[in-house]
């Protein structure tokens, strides 16, 4: 038994909504991108690029996008951040966790306030990280190294939010 012949993907995208497309793109593709990223700080560009290639796609065939447009207006019209945005994110959003719970407590001991002296330690004033020397580019990509950079690099309004929860 043969199975009927579609044609190329595209010619059934007008069947699908852009919030069902949205819905399925989120869930079959950008999933698998945030999937465990945070160890991707760091890596490679040429990594990230990849990644960044296929989000772009997927926000072309969401939005019907010809194959050759810009991907920034369409990310910004679905409200995606690119891949290193993301990346940062979800480190920052590990490091405000690992912070606020103390756990896990493998990942808080990894974890100093770095002492500054100039820094008049007031309620609202969030410590910075001590961020550890390391020799190799392996070194720096652990997350004793990556989470002090991303929070520190932290405007002060937003440590000054979060230092309240």
């Amino acid at each position: 038994m043969q199975l009927p012949r579609t044609g190329h993907p595209s010619h059934s995208t007008h069947l699908l909504t852009t919030d069902l497309a949205q819905t399925l793109a989120c869930s079959l593709i950008l999933s698998r991108i945030d999937y465990c990223n945070a160890v991707l700080h760091g890596a490679p560009t040429y990594t990230i690029r990849t990644l960044q290639r296929a989000q772009n796609n997927a926000a072309r065939i969401v939005l019907q996008a010809p194959r050759r447009s810009h991907a920034t207006p369409l990310l910004n019209t679905l409200h995606w951040r690119p891949v290193q945005q993301r990346i940062d994110y979800k480190m920052a959003l590990l490091t405000f966790k690992v912070r606020s719970t103390s756990m896990p407590s493998y990942l808080h001991r990894l974890l100093q306030d770095r002492e500054d002296v100039h820094n008049l330690r007031r309620r609202s004033a969030t410590p910075a990280l001590c961020r550890p020397s390391t020799k190799t580019t392996i070194a720096k990509r652990a997350f004793r190294c990556t989470a002090p950079a991303i929070w520190n690099s932290l405007p002060k309004t937003v440590l000054g939010i979060l230092h309240r929860f």
